[in-house]
């Protein structure tokens, strides 16, 4: 019961598939039908040619039937593996499909405690194993109790009751053996699976820091961090291993004693006439028949017990819920305007106790430019995370345009933003791609337009394939300011009521920088726009001026006003104006 409840989740994929299981259990059992005639064949054949009354049409007769009974196992067997083994595969896609679903909506808390190797080997072998599951464990199932029953059944009304159950002496420790070594699989199989998801960590995250490594020369370093994965993936598999090599061949040797079995007892029974050659003949093929389904059993229950295994890895993927509920098209608002309303914000990460930001008080008119000013750590990034709603906060310390933000559908709040984050993360796509991400379903002119806006379209023509050219994975291939750049544009393009921006001109010169904010104020008349940065030249053309430290509002108001007011801003300010000044005279 236990295992059909991992399966569970898999419900309605198996009844809305459920005719080409049994379309495919019907073929299968066909075959098995056509299979058990032979060996009956083969037995009156023999007491045919050993009466001595056997003649050249007999053998022709028994060849046509033979090759006829043949092509009906043939294509009997084709549809069997069609239908099952078509429809795994089937289910593999679905699962896939579910799993990768389930992830995109997760909170982005979950993504920041399980690690990109351990969802890879997720979507990998866990989910190949339950195919494996579902598809050959089906048809060794079957295969195991139908051939089992039948075989023996034939055996001991059609040949001899007493060598059947002679020969069958060993049957019950070899089903012991396999439900004994089934329970410790499925265990070290688990740890298979936990092992192989730190070997793909490591390997993804060391390739995605290949630059890094290399910048530090610790090549030698990271290979002896891989070998020391490696080798606790291969031990963990070697552990497993050994339970087959001991599992397989004491089933072998079982399987062997029940030929010993025969060859003593029928032999005997043969020569005191009470079975024939033939049916010595016949008994032998059955028994070799037997040892398959027998063995079967042991490698289903290996099977199943993987496939249970990863399901219920998957199954602690699914169970985790997003606690960022959704209203859907009970939202309040179809459209946002742009006006934002913080009242007495404090939010703490799930993780922590304590608070990033405590009692945020400020109100952000729609169409107004403001700027956000802190040191790291202050919390800047968390609180545009909480007006994108990646986290929750109490009702009524977040409103926009006078609607609580948890009562706007995600949706809505999120097509209405354009977010340009830290991290210029760009996709291995083209630049075309990477500005259209949104699929705006805009033309060449529109995507060349805002390119233009965010200052990046004469580097983008000095490519040989200019907006067609493949940025590589994470954007490797273009520079910092590029990366930043092409981010801008891709949330420009989207015409967003809200633009927010965080810290995303670091990475390019003044000039650039002022550009960029030139062509908003021309472009964007009337959005809201929220920038987060470091440089005072980025912000003081902001209608306000938020000052953060260590979570607090600690100063408020235009650039005029704060510089001169004592304090961070003013600070800064002085700091970066003396920077300026050095630069210069240098």
């Amino acid at each position: 019961m236990k295992t059909i409840r991992s399966f569970l989740r898999l419900k309605d994929f198996i009844l809305e598939h459920k005719r080409f299981y049994l379309l495919g259990i019907g073929a299968l059992l066909m075959t098995n039908i056509a299979q058990l005639i032979i060996p009956k064949m083969l037995g009156n054949l023999t007491n045919v040619v050993a009466s001595g009354d056997f003649t050249r049409g007999d053998l022709l007769v028994f060849m046509g039937k033979f090759i006829g009974l043949s092509v009906g196992i043939a294509v009997f067997r084709y549809f069997w593996r069609i239908n099952i083994m078509g429809t795994a595969r089937r289910m593999e896609y679905t699962l896939r499909n579910m799993l990768f679903d389930h992830l995109q909506g997760l909170p982005t808390e979950f993504f920041n405690y399980h690690k990109t190797g351990d969802l890879m080997a997720h979507a990998t072998n866990d989910i190949r194993a339950v195919r494996m599951a579902l598809g050959p464990g089906i048809v060794s199932s079957v295969d195991a109790l139908f051939l089992t029953t039948i075989i023996i059944v034939t055996m001991a009304r059609t040949i001899n009751l007493r060598l059947t159950l002679v020969a069958l002496l060993p049957l019950p420790f070899m089903l012991a053996v396999t439900m004994g070594f089934g329970r410790i699989i499925h265990g070290r199989f688990r740890r298979v699976q936990e092992a192989f998801s730190l070997l793909t960590d490591r390997v993804q995250e060391n390739f995605a820091g290949i630059r890094v490594i290399k910048g530090f020369a610790r090549e030698k370093s990271e290979e002896e961090r891989f070998r020391e994965v490696n080798e606790h993936n291969v031990a963990r598999n070697m552990h497993l291993v050994r339970v087959h090599a001991l599992f397989h061949p004491l089933v072998g040797y079982l399987g062997a004693l029940s030929f010993i079995i025969l060859l003593g007892y029928g032999g005997i029974l043969v020569l005191d006439g009470s079975i024939t050659i033939g049916d010595f003949v016949a008994f032998n093929s059955y028994l070799g028949m037997l040892t398959w389904p027998v063995m079967a059993i042991g490698w289903v229950i290996n099977m199943i017990q993987r496939g249970k295994a990863s399901m219920d890895r998957l199954n602690d993927i699914f169970c985790q819920k997003s606690d960022i509920l959704d209203p859907g098209e009970a939202g309040v608002l179809a459209e946002i305007r742009g006006e934002i309303e913080l009242n007495g914000l404090t939010f703490a990460y799930p993780t922590s106790t304590r608070p990033v930001l405590q009692d945020i008080t400020a109100k952000i008119e729609a169409g107004q430019v403001v700027g956000i000013l802190g040191r790291t750590g202050s919390g800047k990034t968390t609180l545009l995370n909480l007006l994108l709603r990646l986290y929750n906060v109490e009702p009524g310390m977040i409103k926009i345009d006078g609607v609580d933000i948890d009562q706007i559908s995600l949706e809505v709040l999120r097509d209405s933003i354009g977010y340009v984050p830290q991290d210029s993360f760009l996709f291995s796509a083209t630049i075309r791609q990477n500005i259209d991400f949104a699929d705006t379903g805009s033309d060449m002119d529109k995507v060349v337009e805002y390119a233009k806006i965010a200052q990046v379209y004469d580097n983008i023509m000095d490519f040989p394939n200019q907006f067609e050219t493949m940025v590589g994975e994470r954007g490797v291939t273009l520079s910092g300011g590029q990366k930043q750049r092409i981010a801008i544009a891709r949330a420009l393009i989207k015409e967003p009521q809200i633009l927010i921006m965080d810290d995303s001109l670091s990475a390019v010169d003044t000039e650039t920088e002022e550009a960029i904010l030139q062509n908003l104020r021309r472009v964007f008349p009337g959005k809201t726009v929220i920038i987060v940065s470091h440089r005072i030249s980025t912000l003081q053309g902001a209608d306000q001026i938020l000052v953060l430290e260590e979570g607090r509002i600690t100063q408020r108001g235009t650039h005029d006003e704060l510089v001169l007011e004592e304090g961070l801003y003013k600070e800064m300010y002085q700091k970066q104006l003396l920077e300026e000044q050095i630069e210069s005279v240098s």
